[in-house]
């Protein structure tokens, strides 16, 4: 089915993709892109190539600032460690390692970057959430299965035996979520292989945060939690919504039950694409799953003012994204703690 027309494509936000991932970003690219983003950062090199874009492109582009789990191993807590005693205890732990992976080790450390500091980190992304006030912070999150690379950006990217401790990674994701609460922001909010500790962090910050954390949002992009858990979770947060791709959740039929089994008015959509070029189209194909397991009509023209019980999908979806944006969700203390 070909793309709708633009009085459609108007109407239709990418929750989250990747366009700075790409080597360049042409100015016809974004010129010819037909919807809203929402570009997300991963890392301290594209923090200001986000920036960057947002400057440029004010009306296409909702520029997400923050740090991914994959890069988390890059962050130190404690400002007196040094470039060997920061990685050895992320990446070797306390306990004796094998030879064989302390030889892994020396070889990865002399090709890593000196830590940055965890402080530095929250300054700076404090410095460019303040400085654009439709900003979300993003992408930050949780994963079980990332292995360090050796080179991240080589073509044949080669993997070491190392994962990244859970517990790192949540303390690295707590300063960041802190802040989001802290300035009234949304969040990207990446979780693979972590469904019981994306649960216990939602309900410990929520716990923590009290009043604030109902004032934001938090998207589960591209989610690949079990409908039951996705259940447990939009049962005991008004403030969490859902986000599919085509490019991640189609490869599992497990994306049709999330769809089925997810309230309407919690469904967002998303290319999670880092060719600009290509996410208007990945967008619409999400767009068009979730209206044929919902049961929604797709529009073919855009009618202004016109009865809610003939909206189509995309009108649905953006009052979605409208009442995301808006935050300030109604906290119902005896609700959020069942």
């Amino acid at each position: 089915m070909p793309l709708p027309g633009q009085e459609i494509l108007n109407h239709i936000v990418d929750v989250h993709c990747h366009p700075t991932d790409a080597s360049s970003i042409s100015p016809d690219s974004m010129h010819h892109l037909q919807i809203t983003i929402c570009a997300m950062s991963t890392m301290q090199s594209d923090q200001s190539r986000v920036r960057d874009l947002a400057i440029s492109y004010p009306t296409k582009v909702v520029p997400c600032f923050g740090y991914h789990p994959w890069f988390s191993y890059l962050i130190s807590t404690q400002p007196v460690l040094s470039k060997n005693d920061h990685y050895r205890s992320i990446l070797l732990g306390t306990r004796s390692p094998r030879p064989s992976d302390v030889a892994i080790f020396e070889k990865l450390l002399d090709l890593l970057p000196d830590p940055i500091f965890l402080h530095d980190v929250i300054s700076e992304l404090r410095l460019n959430l303040e400085a654009f006030p439709r900003s979300m912070l993003g992408e930050v999150g949780l994963d079980r299965t990332f292995r360090v690379p050796f080179d991240y950006f080589a073509s044949n990217r080669e993997l070491t035996p190392f994962t990244i401790p859970l517990e790192h990674q949540l303390t690295i994701l707590e300063a960041q979520v802190d802040l989001a609460v802290e300035l009234g922001r949304n969040v990207s909010f990446h979780s693979v292989k972590s469904q019981l500790a994306t649960v216990e962090f939602l309900k410990r910050l929520r716990s923590k945060h009290r009043d604030r954390w109902a004032r934001i949002n938090i998207d589960m992009h591209s989610c690949g939690l079990s409908p039951e858990t996705w259940r447990e979770i939009e049962k005991g947060h008004s403030n969490v919504f859902l986000s599919l791709s085509t490019v991640i959740n189609s490869r599992s039929p497990n994306h049709r039950a999330l769809i089925a089994n997810c309230l309407s008015d919690r469904l967002l959509v998303e290319s999670d694409y880092n060719n600009i070029d290509m996410c208007t189209d990945r967008t619409w194909d999400m767009i068009k799953i979730v209206a044929e397991v919902k049961g929604w009509q797709l529009e073919e023209e855009w009618i202004e003012d016109l009865d809610r019980s003939k909206w189509g999908v995309v009108r649905k979806l953006e009052e979605n994204w409208f009442n995301f944006r808006r935050g300030y969700n109604k906290f119902s203390e005896n609700k959020e703690q069942n």
